[in-house]
């Protein structure tokens, strides 16, 4: 368990130092973290959840590259932001934060709407749902948000309640490894945080591209697991947006987050 100064607020429950944990420089960058993302042990009814969430989080509107987009997020008005962790009933919640990566995907998706118009498209890791929102927002005929924490999904569907739109189809299947589906697009914001991760992502879209010519489109601020992987290699920069002033001190003063379209070899 992390510790802080007692003037410090603490997010106990966030247990891994990729995530937000105090006000100034509440995020700790994914580089220095190897575990993977755990779902949440405890799934009670949807409606309970979807209270919980509407009761312990706040609707944020600007401070982010979409500010077209509200989001359910934590923030200091939020009760968690500062309470006992134990009393946290789900594990980390990753979808209550909006990482640089997925704010750089879901701005170049608004400003290119051509990318997604009419098609299929899946948001793997899909947090609190950005990505596949801003889909929506441009047109897609069909979007998938995949993220394997159940509450992920709870949120997603709210935060599509927030911007009027209907809500994607959510799967809380970990795909990654299995026959790929057909999509037109695949969107990835801040996934290469873990190595092993890495390499299974690395495969599985190098199989999603060969059978179905699939799209890829992955959004990143420049953690080092990503820089260092051997996916970069692949890789064509097709956008980079500056951070507002409130996202850049949450990353440790990270600058900028990228997009990046990643060509299997054939």
């Amino acid at each position: 368990m992390w510790l802080f100064p007692s003037t410090t607020p603490y997010c106990g429950f966030l247990s891994a130092p990729k995530c937000y944990r105090c006000v100034k420089g509440f995020l700790k960058p994914y580089a220095q973290t190897s575990r993977r993302r755990r779902t949440s042990e405890s799934c009670p009814s949807y409606e309970n959840v979807r209270r919980f969430i509407s009761e312990n989080t706040e609707v944020v509107v600007g401070g982010s590259l979409t500010p077209e987009i509200k989001l359910r997020l934590f923030t200091p008005n939020c009760r968690f932001w500062r309470e006992r962790p134990e009393l946290w009933p789900f594990s980390d919640p990753y979808w209550a934060i909006y990482w640089p990566g997925g704010q750089a995907l879901s701005r170049y998706i608004l400003d290119n709407p051509d990318v997604c118009r009419d098609g299929s498209v899946l948001d793997l890791g899909s947090g609190c749902g950005a990505s596949a929102i801003a889909a929506k927002l441009c047109g897609a005929a069909h979007v998938v948000a995949n993220d394997i924490d159940p509450v992920a999904a709870v949120v997603t569907k709210l935060n599509c309640e927030l911007n009027k739109v209907e809500p994607p189809d959510c799967v809380t299947d970990d795909i990654i490894g299995s026959d790929p589906a057909s999509f037109d697009l695949i969107l990835l914001g801040d996934m290469f945080y873990d190595e092993t991760l890495s390499d299974s992502l690395h495969k599985w879209l190098d199989r999603c591209i060969k059978s179905h010519g699939s799209k890829v489109l992955i959004g990143d601020p420049g953690r080092t697991q990503f820089e260092e992987h051997d996916i970069r290699k692949l890789l064509h920069h097709v956008a980079q947006f500056e951070l507002p002033e409130s996202v850049r001190q949450e990353n440790y003063g990270l600058t900028s987050s990228h997009v990046w379209c990643y060509h299997s070899k054939l």
